[in-house]
């Protein structure tokens, strides 16, 4: 699916509700959707954006098209939102496309790879990089067609309950981390942890794992990580952003009359946009209050980066050179990344190391 084609239809078939009114109250019947998410209802960002888009879409239809909104476990579990989407348990679920990756591995794209996009590129990327065609080539496979529903920009590197000074702090480390950067961690010693977000607050204050990462100060403090563990690392170079979607079968899609598939992409498009600067404007303020709670801010070594950034381009080349999907997707997203920080660097960089300079003056 081509997102500008999309959102130029979704614009024409808006305007032209204005003259047609009759006619479309007439193809608009009661319909009643799931939507099931893999985020905990604790979360206004995650899990509210869900419910920003329900209410967009019932009110947009005239309160004739209501999708009800389930957490983790009210119908299925978190990590299996997609395969609920795809055998027409629920007709829409919110989810991270990385969780999937046992799928194939293919489904990282749609959410992050290590080193990968940040945010900005990947919206640019999904628009206008031939992304999203590529995503749903891949997902059309399983029957649901995605529509990229927002992101919560650059990670940090997660909650440790010790410091992490040197690769060999890294081996034996109990990690939940999301993603392939399990498979990358993994090379330089780490056992990652696929831990549902309910559950890693729990695992983390019993010792059953050492770290752990979710997303960001806004979230994070939510979740109470530094209460167990201290010592909050940054970047995490494995989310340089981390993009969700909202999975929809593509049975129940194609039987949506026309006005409401308009009413879907314009909602899913909102929540998108309003997700990130969600997130730029709350993660802000968080972080403050972190620090000054106790969290101990650590940059990982560049050791530690180096050592990361070379396990995963030997990874990706012996993935690539086996999985064609993942070999497309991954050459494009590499392709369209260094292209857009060769741009980057002229304009965009230089502006926001100088601001940086100039306010900590």
């Amino acid at each position: 699916m081509n997102r500008r084609k999309l959102l130029t239809a979704a614009g024409a078939a808006v305007a032209s509700t204005a003259i047609a009114a009759p006619a479309i109250a007439q193809s608009t019947p009661n319909l009643r959707w799931r939507l099931a998410t893999s985020f905990p209802k604790s979360l206004d960002t995650l899990y509210g954006a869900c419910e920003m888009f329900a209410k967009a879409v019932a009110d947009l239809s005239d309160q004739k098209f209501q999708i009800g909104v389930f957490g983790p476990g009210e119908i299925v579990p978190a990590f299996q939102v997609f395969d609920a989407v795809a055998n027409n348990t629920v007709e829409m679920g919110n989810s991270a496309s990385y969780y999937y990756i046992g799928k194939d591995l293919a489904f990282a794209f749609g959410t992050a790879v290590p080193f990968g996009l940040n945010t900005r590129q990947m919206n640019a990327w999904l628009a206008y990089g031939g992304g999203l065609d590529m995503l749903n080539e891949l997902y059309g496979t399983f029957g649901i067609l995605g529509f990229p529903f927002g992101n919560t920009t650059a990670q940090m590197g997660g909650w440790f309950r010790k410091e992490i000074k040197t690769l060999d702090d890294l081996k034996g480390l109990k990690f939940r981390v999301g993603g392939v950067a399990g498979q990358v961690l993994s090379r330089l010693g780490v056992v990652p942890q696929q831990i549902p977000p309910g559950d890693i607050y729990p695992a983390l204050e019993k010792g059953t794992i050492d770290a752990a990462e979710w997303i960001g100060p806004y979230d994070d403090e939510k979740l109470g990580f530094l209460k167990v563990a201290p010592y909050y690392y940054y970047p995490g170079w494995w989310e340089g952003c981390a993009n969700g979607f909202l999975y929809i079968n593509s049975a129940k899609w194609a039987e949506l009359p026309k006005v409401y598939q308009t009413m879907v992409t314009i909602a899913a498009g909102q929540v998108a946009a309003d997700l990130t600067a969600k997130y730029d404007a709350r993660n802000a303020s968080a972080i403050k209050r972190l620090v000054a709670a106790g969290a101990q801010l650590r940059p990982f070594s560049n050791d530690i980066l180096d050592a990361s950034f070379k396990a995963t381009s030997d990874l990706f080349a012996e993935v690539a050179a086996k999985n064609p999907k993942f070999k497309t997707l991954y050459e494009s997203t590499i392709a369209f990344r260094n292209e857009q920080y060769q741009w980057h660097q002229v304009c965009e960089a230089t502006y926001d190391n100088y601001m940086v300079r100039r306010i900590r003056a």
